[in-house]
Parts: C-alpha cells; structure tokens; sequence
C-alpha cells in the first residue's frame, strides 16, 4: 500500500466524521426548533397543547421584555439599552408584555380546571405542581398591579395600550386612589413584583420546573438511534458489568433524561401494562431512578446510596414492559423508558441470575435449542414439506432471501401463515429461497428479555450465513425479526436491505404480479390490527391496509389504531411471561375488536396472530370472530 494511498484513506475517514458530526448537529438543531420551541409532541393533546403554548410563549415574552427593561436602566445587566424605541415600537412592547401575562394566566387557569375538574386519571398533582401555578398567577397580577399605579401616577396618553394595566388603574380609581398614593405605592409592588420572579427562579432546581432547562436539552441530546435499535454492549466477552445494577451505573444522557422527567403522565396514559392493572409504569420507573440518582448524589460516601429499590426490581414491575414503544412517541421530550428496562433486565440475567422461572425457560431453550419454542432444530424446516422451497447453499445466488423466523418454523399456527405467503411468492414469480436448516433465530427475543450475549451469538451466525449467498433483499414475516435485522444487525456488521412480507405483498399486488378480485373473501368485516414493532418502530401503516382494500375485504378501524395502537402484549417477552388472567394485555386488544363488530382481525406479526388466537380462545369467542394473519386472507383471493 502507498503511502498516497494510506493518506487518503485517513482524509476520507476524517471527512466522513466531519460529515456526522455536522448530520448530528443538524438533527440537535431541527429537534431544539420543532420540538423544544415548537413542542410539536405536546400539540398531540390539543387543551394541553394550547394550555402549554399560553404559558411557555407568555413566560418566554415576559423574559424577554423584562431583560429589555432591565437594560433601559442598567440594572443586573453590563450596558444599558438607552436607545431603546419609543412612540410605536414602545407601544407595540407594552401591549405585548400585557399579553403575554393574560397568557399566562389563561394557561394557569386550564391547568387548574384540568388539575381540580377533569383530573385525567394519569395526572398526578405534588405540591411542586401548585406551587408553580400559584408562582406563575401571582407573578403577572402583581406586575399589573404594579403597571396600574404607574399609569394612575403618570397618565400618559398611551395607558389604553396597556389593556391590563389600564383595567387595573380603572379597578384602583373607581376606589377612589389618588396619583399621589399610586406613586407612593409603585415601588413596593415593583420590589414584590421583582421578588416572586427572583423566587420562582432560585426554586427551579429544586421543582419539578427544573423542565424549563433540563428537557430542551435532552430534546438536544438524546440518543438519535432508530427506535427500534438498542444500545450494544461492545466486547461482551470482557465487559466487567453487564447491563445496570446501579444508578450511577447508567450513560450520562439517561441520567440527563431523568431529571428531563416532568411526570407529565402521557407515557402512563398509554401504557399497555398500565391500562391492564399491573404494577409497571413507565412514570414510576422513571421517577424511582431519578429519587435513586438524587440519592446517590446527596449521599456520595455511602455506597448502598446508590442502590436500586426492590420496588423497581420486582418482577412484576420489571417484566410487564412489552417494549411496545407507545411511550416513546408520546413522550415530549424524548425519553426511552424501555430502554432503561432492558438495561435494567440485562443486569439480572446476566450478573444475578434473578429472572422469572419462565424468562429462565427461554433462556434455555435458546441456548440449548437455537429458538425460544424449544424444538429440535433439524425441525426448522418442516413447515416447508410439499412446497417446493429452495434451499441455499453457499455461492447461490437469488433476488429474495426469505427469512422465516421461529414462529413461522416452529408454532403449529403460524406454519400455515408462512405455507401462505409462500404460495403467493410462488404464484407471483418471485425469485426466492431460504437458508433451511443454516438459519437461527434472530435473537430479538433474548435481547428484549435482557440477554445480550445469546442475541450477538445468534446474529454473528446469521450473518456469516448471509455472506455465503449472494441476494438482492432479505425479506420476513415477523416484525421482530425485521426490525432486528433491519435496525440492529448494521451494529454487529449486517446491513441489508430487509422489508416485511406485506410491503412485498404490495409491490406484487400493484405491479400486478398478484391479482386480487375479492371474489374469494371469506370475511364480511375485517379490522386490521397494527403490530408494535411494524408500526411505531418502523412507521409501516399503509402497505397492510392497501393489501386488505384490494381484496375488498370490508375493512374498518379499530379506536385505537396507527401510531396510537394498543399492543397485544406478546412483545419484549410478554409471549413468554404469565400474567393474570384479568391484568392480559390481549383481552383488552380483543375487546378494541369487538366493540366495532367485526368478525375477523387481520395481523402482520406471528406474535399478534398467537396473542389474538389465546385471547379468543380464553373467552370462547371461536365461532365469533377469527384470526388471520393478512397472507392467509390474500391466498384466499386468489
């Protein structure tokens, strides 16, 4: 290699980090305009949008006409500002600095009613919460006390300008106060005006206010991973801790994130462990952390500071997160609870051996057989028989690598699906084949459950698998296995192009390869339901539904449906957690079905598909509604 050669590389390499550099500090940017300026999430609840936007603009106003003001006089500031406008553009700052105190108090008044009348069943109310709104009534009366007696006192030709100020000097006069007592009381209003602000200021650390600083700035910072992707632990073989087992244990940034908390609830208002009865909330999670970080820091020389409560280790708690990412698209200002779960997760199984006895099933199933159903591997392909399917070897060559995942191997229910949508490939034309007996569970589901070792086992030997054939595109069923391949493979040295089954579905229906008349549905009303992992972690809504319209299927939505869609309950392990049969993430989604009276569910996830079919079964809907998965409804248009 020439020494030419050597340099450019080197320039190269420092080009590309220049050039993610500037990508990240774009995004940190764009994020700061649209979400901490803009609180674009926060809009996604409208009374609460309109009551955030009235009290963030009139405070941000109010600052900012105060440090004008304090300029005019050199006071706390290093220059003075005696150019500032008069006439118009004074005009203009006054009747603004009354607005935006009307903002502020219309604000604080929709989050009183919202607090004290509607009371939402996620709201909680701490004393911080009252303090701030009393603080932030208290703060603009006193200032139009204060501007009254100065327009009594001096009476200039403007004071209409000044609407609140001039209701207040009307309000005074028709008491009868005379210039000379509004001059002489001016400045005690004005110290105790100046006072409440200097109060409210010195006490954001120590309120839940400390939102105003601490969540722009994670907004700012937060990990710009793809949702679906978690964090690697690099060199595992060697990494002395494993996950999290204590609070200082945790990056910078998540500790950032906990004090970015403001508690708000919308991760809790959508929570599927929560709405069912368990004892998981994202909320709480991230309130034990922030009590647990607080403590550490208070008490630096006592290392059992620093500890974790049992509360938030418990079983019950720890294991009812579906990872179902509901909470990371309401969040406002970005935080990842589950995550901090699967970090959580990861420190018991790996450093504690404390896991449920049916996480440890499935640990060891993985480990001893390859798959999470614990079956001989020589099984894997079995669902195949009769079908014709091509089997890869090394040096083969095909457009479509299809990656059918343990689901569709070993549970009796979804071979059908996968024996469907092998057909319709068939049928279509499609240049296909499989890796057969080669392929190994993606490792999705020991990754979610916390064990990071069996996942990158399982990954490194797919893509060696992967490297001995030569494919356009990989394809799945499972949006698990999508979004690992997909998303987290590129971590471990796989980066493909990977799509799901129905998105492949829809190219060959709309360039005609699949013809779909409807003239073989079976069903009358159908609803589809969307899959976490599908939806909210890769945005995929259209292509199932487009697939269900052209095969004139009836289709109606569910109430919570898109992003907003309620879980089965079969993800991050769920499928393999007993729960209570009255706290079952499934009956609740089946109900969703069943109040718009449908008598059949769609699905595009393995897991979906099982969780729909228990829930079915456990209230002896069978004859009712059925299940199918959307491949099974299409092979019966053809």
């Amino acid at each position: 290699m020439t020494t030419n050669t050597v340099t450019g590389g080197k320039k190269q390499d420092a080009r590309c980090k220049k050039q993610e550099a500037r990508g990240k500090w774009q995004a940190a940017v764009i994020n700061f305009f649209v979400h901490a300026i803009g609180q674009i999430r926060i809009w996604k609840k409208i009374p609460v949008g309109v009551m955030h936007f009235l009290i963030f603009w009139g405070i941000l106003i109010q600052v900012v006409g105060t440090a004008i003001n304090l300029m005019q006089m050199t006071l706390f500031t290093p220059f003075e500002l005696a150019t500032f406008p008069r006439e118009g553009s004074y005009l203009g700052y006054e009747f603004l600095m009354d607005l935006a105190g009307v903002f502020i108090l219309v604000g604080v008044l929709i989050a009183l009613i919202r607090r004290l009348v509607a009371r939402p069943k996620y709201l909680e109310s701490r004393w911080d919460d009252y303090y701030a709104l009393i603080m932030l009534s208290l703060i603009p009366l006193v200032g139009f006390t204060t501007e009254g007696m100065r327009l009594i006192a001096s009476a200039p030709g403007w004071a209409s300008v000044s609407f609140m100020g001039n209701l207040a000097a009307g309000l005074f006069g028709s008491f009868g106060m005379s210039p000379a007592t509004a001059f002489t009381m001016h400045p005690y209003f004005a110290l105790t005006h100046i006072f409440l602000a200097l109060a409210l200021i010195a006490s954001v650390p120590f309120t839940k206010m400390r939102h105003l600083i601490y969540a722009p700035l994670n907004v700012i910072l937060h990990t710009k991973r793809e949702l679906g992707t978690l964090d690697k632990i690099e060199d595992i073989e060697v990494a002395e801790t494993l996950g999290v087992g204590q609070v200082t244990e945790f990056e910078s940034l998540d500790l950032l994130s906990f004090d970015a908390c403001t508690q708000c609830g919308r991760c809790e208002d959508v929570c599927p462990a929560t709405i069912s009865g368990m004892n998981y909330s994202p909320r709480n999670l991230l309130a034990w952390l922030h009590d647990a970080m607080k403590t550490s820091l208070l008490n630096p020389g006592d290392n059992g500071s620093a500890e974790l409560s049992d509360q938030l280790l418990s079983e019950e708690n720890l294991w009812s997160c579906t990872t179902c990412g509901a909470c990371l698209t309401r969040c406002p200002v970005f935080i990842r609870p589950p995550e901090r779960v699967v970090d959580l997760r990861r420190y018991q199984l790996l450093m504690t051996g404390d896991m449920p006895k049916q996480v440890g099933e499935t640990m060891r199933n993985m480990e001893r057989q390859g798959n999470p159903w614990g079956m001989p591997p020589q099984k894997r392909m079995d669902w195949a028989d009769g079908l014709d399917v091509r089997e890869l070897a090394p040096g083969d060559e095909t457009d479509v690598l299809f990656f059918a995942g343990c689901a569709a191997a070993f549970d009796e229910r979804n071979k059908k699906v996968t024996q469907s949508f092998v057909r319709l490939m068939q049928t279509a034309g499609v240049d296909f084949g499989v890796l057969g007996l080669d392929e190994t569970c993606c490792g999705e589901t020991a990754r979610r459950m916390g064990h990071e070792y069996i996942f990158q086992v399982f990954a490194e030997q797919n893509i060696e698998m992967f490297k001995e054939i030569k494919f356009n595109r990989i394809v799945t069923q499972c949006p698990h296995c999508f979004n690992t391949l997909k998303n987290e493979y590129p971590q471990m040295g796989g980066d493909y192009e990977v799509i799901h089954s129905t998105q492949l579905m829809s190219e060959l229906a709309n360039n005609g390869s699949l013809q779909l008349n409807g003239n073989g549905a079976s069903v009358d009303k159908i609803t589809y339901h969307d899959s976490c992992y599908l939806g909210r972690y890769n945005d995929i809504y259209d292509a199932p539904r487009e697939l269900l319209d052209q095969a004139q299927t009836g289709r109606v939505e569910m109430k919570r449906n898109g992003e907003n869609a309620f879980c089965c309950g079969g993800g991050g392990g769920g499928m393999w957690v007993e729960t209570d049969a009255d706290k079952r993430i499934n009956h609740r989604r089946l109900q969703d079905a069943l109040d718009v009276q449908v008598d059949t569910v769609a699905t595009a996830c393995p897991y979906c598909l099982t969780m729909f079919e228990d829930a079915v079964t456990a209230k002896g809907l069978g004859e009712e509604v059925q299940i199918l998965d959307i491949a099974e409804i299409l092979e019966q248009q053809m």
